[in-house]
């Protein structure tokens, strides 16, 4: 008997840690891998060891800037996809809202409306970004990117500038 109550009582926790576990990672913040070199060098300047193993950095994307969609320009935000819902892109938002953004070429330049932004990622010969797929809906956001936590070495807050050369806008 005293070995079912036992049982239950670690049942009754881990259900109850796992509720709080998935309701902060939904609402609160989350820990999601960096992989690919889009974001070089704000992320995975050491993209390969020298033995040849892949490091990814691991940030934290912090979810209370949903509840009324407050970004600005140099935020880093992960967002899906706006051709497949299921892949999440880590890109830096260089246009938003009544900003003229220049097309790539073309002569054109484009207003941004009301609810969307415009991305690029920080290394541009190797971003898939607003360059390719046009502007992104604020409802496709899932958070912004607030620090790296892993690896340790490289752990602290993101800076919110453009890197060295600046974004073509």
């Amino acid at each position: 008997m005293r070995g079912t109550n036992l049982l239950w009582n670690v049942c009754k926790s881990s259900f109850t840690f796992g509720l709080i576990g998935l309701t902060i990672s939904d609402r609160v913040a989350g820990i999601v891998p960096v992989r690919g070199t889009s974001m070089y060098p704000t992320f995975n300047p050491h993209y390969t060891t020298s033995s040849g193993f892949l490091i990814d950095d691991h940030v934290l994307v912090e979810k209370r800037c949903l509840t009324d969609y407050k970004f600005s320009h140099g935020d880093v935000v992960v967002f899906c996809s706006p051709s497949n819902y299921k892949e999440r892109n880590i890109k830096r938002i260089t246009g938003m809202s009544g900003d003229w953004i220049s097309v790539p070429l073309s002569y054109d330049a484009v207003k941004i409306p009301e609810g969307h932004c415009w991305v690029e990622g920080d290394n541009p010969i190797d971003s898939k970004d607003s360059r390719s797929f046009g502007l992104i809906p604020l409802g496709l956001i899932r958070g912004r990117v607030t620090y790296i936590i892993w690896p340790p070495q490289r752990a602290g807050q993101i800076d919110r500038k453009f890197p060295q050369g600046g974004l073509t806008i």
